[in-house]
């Protein structure tokens, strides 16, 4: 993702620190598609990030940037993937990890911040709830909060991912594009991605930009429930096997809701029997082991279809944001 440092917001390349991360493939998915009839179905596979999901590219970004800044220290409550790209990355940069992730997290989830050496804090509760310890840790060890949202760089880092797709694809963007979304980072990194190349003539003016899909976990859906008006207790939302997706408060709502509006978009749930389910035929058909995040995505597309919300002949991308071998715990 460093070929576009100079839209980055890292001023002396020597503080890069890089795993390798970015420049994601963008497959067709033929076999899918074929069954199904649409006729430009693909995915973006962010799995293939070092750490196993697309947490490296914003947690590449932010400990690049703290290292600039001379941050020595780093906190993180997670619901998995961003615990061990932060880990990693503080490894990588020489700085300390603290990571605050829930105790039903999957066991992987927990060992690979053990092995990048951070040290990890386990939380009866939801992401929610670890970010209330994160800041206290914040306070109390004079540690850099690098929460969703509440720095400014791990948005930096997620928006390479529009970069990416409108070179991958030639500049010629998606009709639609679904996004797992739960703190929704990489949703409005997009969509900011996007307007930066129209501001800088990369893409014409009156380009025709993807109508932004916000697909959730029936279990925890603040984000459809914020789109659709309805109000709920946090407290009321589950845990899911899409630990991804299990978020209860998205501190960036109100920035989510304005790019479904302004893109023309939709929210909508999915079951975890529909993820699992979903897991299933993209594996056998596409030979791709995609996270339950991901799989989402599809049982989505096919309720959008359904609806006439989506039609056969538009180009459809699906951004999977991790690797389904870190989820197999979760499907037992």
């Amino acid at each position: 993702m460093w070929r576009y440092a100079e839209v980055l917001p890292v001023l002396d390349q020597k503080n890069v620190v890089s795993l390798g991360e970015g420049m994601t493939p963008i497959f067709d998915l033929n076999r899918l598609g074929q069954d199904y009839g649409f006729e430009n179905l693909m995915v973006k596979d962010e799995g293939l990030n070092p750490t196993g999901s697309f947490k490296a590219r914003g947690l590449s970004m932010a400990v690049s940037k703290a290292k600039e800044l001379g941050v020595s220290h780093a906190v993180v409550p997670t619901a998995g993937n961003a615990g061990g790209a932060m880990s990693a990355y503080c490894a990588a940069g020489g700085l300390k990890a603290t990571v605050v992730m829930p105790s039903h997290t999957p066991e992987v989830f927990q060992q690979e911040c053990i092995y990048y050496g951070a040290e990890l804090i386990l939380i009866d509760g939801l992401i929610n709830k670890c970010a209330v310890k994160a800041a206290e840790i914040e306070k109390g060890a004079d540690a850099f909060n690098m929460a969703t949202l509440k720095e400014p760089y791990r948005l930096e880092g997620k928006k390479t991912m529009g970069y990416e797709i409108a070179e991958q694809l030639n500049w010629q963007l998606p009709d639609v594009i679904l996004y797992p979304t739960g703190g929704g980072t990489g949703l409005i990194g997009i969509w900011k991605a996007f307007h930066e190349m129209i501001d800088m003539g990369w893409l014409p003016a009156d380009v025709k930009l993807p109508r932004m899909v916000v697909v959730q976990a029936e279990n925890c859906a603040p984000m459809v429930d914020f789109i659709e008006g309805v109000e709920r207790n946090p407290a009321d939302y589950r845990e899911s096997i899409a630990n991804g997706l299990a978020v209860p408060v998205a501190f960036g709502k109100d920035m989510i809701r304005n790019v479904v509006k302004e893109s023309g978009g939709t929210a909508l749930t999915v079951s975890e029997q529909e993820m699992i389910e979903g897991v299933k035929e993209i594996s056998k058909k596409e030979g791709m082991l995609i996270a339950p995040e991901g799989a989402a995505l599809w049982k989505a597309l096919l309720k959008l279809k359904s609806q006439g919300l989506v039609t056969a002949s538009e180009k459809i991308l699906m951004i999977n944001t991790g690797n389904g071998y870190k989820y197999l715990e979760n499907f037992q």
